[in-house]
């Protein structure tokens, strides 16, 4: 099984909706997680209330230091704030493949109508990279260049090969 760890320097918005709505399609097909340098302690309530919203499980999400995941071992990392790409990664990530996804942050809209709207156009387009990438035959691709091709073309072409 594929294991994901999902990276935003708060761990509070972005890379919680990634966690989550990867578990959701994925149905098991990939062990996934979510982590940040910096956490901010808590999920964004604006995150639950989408996930909430879009029937999917909040269960166990939590902003937590990426040091807490290091006997986690993922086979992939992929940043989803411009920040946390910028950040060196921890030692124990060592040479494991590494994707960003830059993605805009709904928590920095004030008003919460448009902030759902965010989200709403966020977590549509995070779930079609996720259903594809759950649907990849990842389990093949174990090095780190061939991982990170197949999940970078998410971006470019919108469809795994």
């Amino acid at each position: 099984m594929l294991k994901i760890l999902f990276i935003c320097t708060h761990n509070r918005c972005r890379s919680i909706l990634a966690e989550a709505i990867a578990r959701h399609v994925s149905e098991g097909a990939l062990e996934v997680r979510s982590a940040g340098s910096q956490p901010a302690g808590q999920v964004f309530p604006g995150t639950l209330r989408y996930l909430e919203s879009q029937g999917m499980s909040v269960d166990g999400l939590q902003s937590q230091s990426w040091d807490e995941l290091e006997s986690f071992a993922p086979d992939i990392v992929i940043t989803v704030c411009d920040s946390a790409a910028g950040e060196a990664c921890p030692l124990w990530m060592g040479d494991t493949a590494r994707v960003h996804w830059g993605l805009p942050d709904p928590s920095k809209q004030p008003d919460e109508t448009l902030q759902q709207e965010m989200f709403g156009q966020l977590g549509q387009m995070m779930e079609q990279r996720l259903r594809l990438l759950a649907e990849a035959p990842l389990e093949t691709l174990r090095d780190r260049d061939s991982l990170e091709s197949v999940v970078g073309q998410l971006l470019t072409s919108g469809r795994a090969s």
